[in-house]
């Protein structure tokens, strides 16, 4: 049983995935850190003082912490939009090459490409050569 688990842990896909929750939950305390300390007093501080971490609306004994519902909506649309950057540039870099022609189909090309080909392709000529062993047929291109 312990070989199996260690075989599903070292798998590449649970890897990736727990170094992505942790890259991600360390993110995650910047850009909170981002909205909560430096982005939230500045529009704040744009609206007349306001702190938002404050802001909030009695209702009997509860208590609707609205202005933190603001801050955790930013902290959503930043996040959001910086993983749509990495997607976005991640898909990019994956589009597919395009195909590799073969000989044959480079041919085909150059065929459909010039109704004349005989000044793009070589002539095959045929000639003797005497040897040791006597006369061998060569052929070759010009």
């Amino acid at each position: 049983m312990f070989k199996e688990f260690r075989e599903f842990v070292m798998r590449g896909n649970v890897l990736d995935l727990a170094v992505g929750v942790i890259i991600g939950g360390a993110f995650g305390k910047i850009v909170g850190s981002l909205v909560n300390d430096i982005l939230m007093p500045l529009i704040g501080l744009l609206m007349g003082g306001v702190d938002f971490s404050s802001l909030s609306v009695s209702v009997g004994a509860a208590e609707l912490k609205w202005g933190l519902f603001v801050q955790t909506i930013v902290d959503f649309l930043i996040i959001a939009f910086v993983i749509f950057l990495i997607v976005r540039s991640a898909n990019s870099l994956k589009k597919a090459p395009p195909p590799r022609r073969t000989r044959h189909q480079g041919m085909s090309a150059l065929l459909q490409h010039d109704p004349h080909p005989s000044h793009a392709l070589p002539e095959l000529h045929v000639g003797t050569k005497t040897g040791k062993g006597g006369k061998e047929i060569i052929l070759f291109f010009d």
